[in-house]
């Protein structure tokens, strides 16, 4: 399978990009809040929902990827619920939305289990999601309450 890219410029395409970050784990320092050139970046190891589905009914195996996720345009980022000098805290995102404000200005919420999350104040949407090409079996699902 190629590696993903993927690219918002409206609230609409954020679900898209959230729906392929679901279940994605990181740590605290692979994350950081640009201040000086107003973009939010992580790198996050995501599960790959689309080879999920298709192949590992085949081969009982599933995925994980190294994949970059950028923000633009942030113009101030708030945290909850996370100590950011826990830089080796591992983080497990559930999702990000977007939160509309005065156009074309709102807020992405990345919202994270255990009840951490990360706002960003943003002028409009911008965001991109590229894997990184590394890429790994896991024989573990992440497993959602009601499955």
């Amino acid at each position: 399978m190629s590696d993903l890219k993927l690219i918002a410029f409206e609230a609409e395409d954020l679900p898209i990009l959230a729906a392929h970050l679901q279940d994605a784990v990181l740590t605290v320092g692979d994350m950081a809040y640009l201040k000086a050139e107003r973009r939010f970046a992580a790198v996050v190891n995501r599960f790959d929902w689309s080879h999920a589905v298709t192949a590992a009914d085949k081969d009982g195996a599933f995925v994980r990827r190294r994949t970059g996720l950028r923000i633009e345009h942030v113009m101030g980022a708030q945290v909850q619920g996370i100590d950011l000098a826990s830089k080796d805290q591992v983080l497990s995102l559930l999702t990000l939305i977007f939160e509309p404000g005065e156009a074309p200005h709102g807020t992405i919420l990345l919202t994270f289990a255990g009840g951490g999350a990360v706002r960003l104040a943003v002028e409009c949407v911008e965001a991109a999601l590229s894997d990184l090409g590394a890429a790994w079996a896991t024989p573990r699902k992440p497993e959602h309450a009601g499955e």
